[in-house]
């Protein structure tokens, strides 16, 4: 293994480490842009150049022998290191133009950011915005994404950033269900039809709160989206919890309960620690506070 090892080129360690986290050859294939058969053939190849079998094939995939398990690692590594490098190199950055990827997710870009976004991208015609749309928390460590913005009360520990705003929560219903200002009582409210969020979103206080007060027949409309949420509420299927950010500018809702702070979440700004002075980083993150805070009483539901 000694000998052959100095041929190993970083392509042959990316096609070890893409069949050791996918345990499937065509997914392994496709993560790294070749074909089902080149991928097979150069595996074959890989292996011959070791002298050892790196992979066993099974009914449920492919799965690392001990060399395997050696030559995984040091693909691991090795990617590890050239991310990191990559970050650096990209956190010392001097130029205020190239690309940003930017995750979020779907309903603070289209009821929040892209009207902030617009605005950055006047302020620097260099700057080219990727946009990530995703729930998931993408790996900003392996540069899935430069920035995450992100609602969590308890952001990753492994990223840093800053708080903005705090997203208020509150009760609406349809204007024309509700013509007269003023709070009805929490028991006439429990009595009425409602629409809540899906299983997918069980973690939010809203969601729970509808769970544990709420009786089941008088939760007519369940959808696993929050704008979904809030067309269903103006369409005037039932009352349910939305974000202020996203009914206040909704002239067919009415607010028919007081803010819950317990509902709410805190909105970050969040990027890799080796990235945060770089420049483009800076820029951006110093830009969008700065909006977000001249809207933060419309956003926390003041």
């Amino acid at each position: 293994m000694g000998d052959g090892f100095p041929n190993l080129a970083w392509d042959d360690l990316r096609l070890v480490k893409a069949i050791a986290d996918t345990r499937n050859l065509p997914a392994a294939a496709a993560r790294i842009g070749i074909d089902h058969s080149t991928a097979f053939r150069r595996l074959r190849q890989i292996e011959q150049t070791l002298g050892v079998t790196l992979f066993e094939k099974h009914r449920t995939g492919y799965t690392l022998t001990s060399a395997g398990e050696e030559v995984a690692g040091l693909a691991d590594r090795v990617d590890e290191d050239i991310v990191s490098v990559l970050r650096r190199l990209a956190g010392s950055e001097l130029d205020l133009a190239g690309e940003l990827r930017i995750t979020t997710n779907d309903t603070l870009l289209v009821e929040l950011l892209t009207p902030l976004l617009a605005r950055f991208t006047q302020a620097y015609p260099g700057m080219r915005l990727d946009m990530i749309l995703s729930n998931a928390a993408l790996n900003l460590s392996k540069r899935d994404a430069d920035i995450a913005i992100r609602a969590s009360d308890a952001p990753p520990d492994t990223l840093v950033g800053r708080r903005v705003a705090r997203i208020g929560w509150a009760l609406y219903g349809k204007v024309e269900d509700f013509p007269e200002p003023g709070l009805p009582d929490l028991e006439t409210l429990h009595r009425r039809r409602w629409v809540a969020l899906g299983d997918n979103l069980a973690t939010l206080k809203a969601v729970r709160y509808v769970k544990s007060h709420i009786a089941p027949e008088r939760i007519v409309y369940r959808v696993n989206s929050v704008l979904g949420l809030a067309e269903a509420v103006e369409a005037g299927i039932g009352i349910g919890h939305l974000p202020c950010f996203i009914a206040g500018t909704r002239p067919g809702l009415r607010r028919i309960g007081l803010v819950n702070p317990e509902f709410g979440a805190d909105l970050w700004l969040l990027t890799h620690p080796d990235l945060r002075d770089a420049p483009r980083i800076r820029a951006f993150l110093d830009f969008l506070a700065a909006e977000i805070v001249r809207r933060r009483a419309f956003i926390e539901g003041g």
